[in-house]
């Protein structure tokens, strides 16, 4: 390719030659516009594309089957939050020729019973449609219940997305758990250390989300872990940059078409070539007390975790609330 062909490669493009991008939307359209290889899914996004006239087949289907297998009133709302959220992710397989994850309710991030329940009906969902539960992620917060029910889950071949994860102790617990695929929150880990400190520089490199991302990645790689490092939940191309060649990023329509109409190109920052130099010591299994006070030592992690789960728990309320008014109750 000559000199001046290079130069027009768009940064996206270029990112894709390194990382595998997910597109964190659950809009068919701009999944098809980006490409990308993955999809992920959530309460707050499924309730976006629901208020879209286009989508509204995927809720009355939903509906219906809600009421055809719901006893109670919670029951037919349960049910169908359930199967809207398989149906969009059914759609988005259309799309993408990997993955698509789906979410446990939140409110669930503490029950680990609970959690694999959910799971199991989410699964039996996508198969019954034809969906083997390889082409599916189930996405569990980062909690020691969320973390244990992925690694029960993963024995039986259902494969997870552990979510919310802030500290490098919830990376390597899911690690040992052998969890398909890990979500830190690039972003929201900035947004903290923002507001701790006004004054700090946290540009380009200096990003704590992107610090603590290539922490996790390197430790991995190192160790001669599988897990996936996707990186999540970004403010800006910057952190994208300087996470390339990351396992995978997952990455909102605005960031990829201001990545898409980027010239600048993008180089490899993380490979698995330099991770095995870094020092980073083994870590042993850890035992629920051992976590739980290695993650409470970091006190960003503690309160982004807590303030995650109200959220997703408040968005997974907002869903199910437009899902009642649909139902009439």
């Amino acid at each position: 390719m000559s000199p001046s062909k290079k130069q027009c490669v768009d940064a996206l493009s270029a990112l894709k030659q390194h990382t595998t991008v997910v597109a964190d939307t659950a809009d068919f359209n701009l999944i098809a516009k980006y490409k990308p290889q993955d999809a992920t899914t959530n309460p707050s996004l499924l309730l976006a594309a629901a208020n879209k006239p286009e989508y509204k087949h995927l809720i009355d289907d939903a509906v219906t089957y809600g009421k055809a297998n719901g006893k109670t009133n919670d029951e037919i709302v349960d049910k169908t939050t359930t199967k809207l959220a398989v149906n969009f992710g059914i759609e988005i397989l259309k799309h993408v020729p990997n993955r698509v994850s789906t979410e446990v309710d939140a409110r669930l991030s503490y029950d680990k019973e609970g959690s694999i329940a959910k799971a199991h009906e989410i699964i039996a969902l996508y198969e019954k449609a034809g969906i083997s539960r390889d082409r599916v992620l189930i996405k569990l917060a980062s909690t020691w219940e969320g973390i244990q029910a992925g690694r029960a889950l993963e024995l039986e071949g259902i494969h997870c997305n552990l979510t919310l994860l802030f500290s490098f102790a919830q990376a390597v617990a899911c690690a040992q758990a052998k969890v398909t695929l890990i979500s830190p929150f690039v972003g929201r880990i900035l947004d903290w250390f923002k507001a701790a400190k006004p004054d700090g520089d946290f540009a380009g490199k200096n990003d704590p989300g992107v610090v603590s991302v290539q922490k996790i990645y390197n430790y991995y790689k190192k160790h001669g872990y599988n897990t996936i490092v996707m990186g999540a939940s970004f403010r800006n191309t910057g952190e994208i940059k300087n996470l390339c060649g990351c396992d995978y990023l997952t990455i909102g329509p605005a960031l990829l078409e201001e990545l898409k109409n980027d010239r600048a190109g993008m180089a490899p920052v993380l490979s698995v070539d330099a991770a095995k130099k870094v020092d980073l010591s083994f870590i042993e299994e850890y035992e629920q007390k051992d976590f739980l006070f290695a993650h409470n030592e970091d006190q960003m992690a503690v309160e982004k975790l807590s303030d995650g789960i109200r959220k997703f728990a408040a968005d997974g309320r907002k869903l199910e609330a437009k899902i009642k008014e649909i139902l009439g109750f």
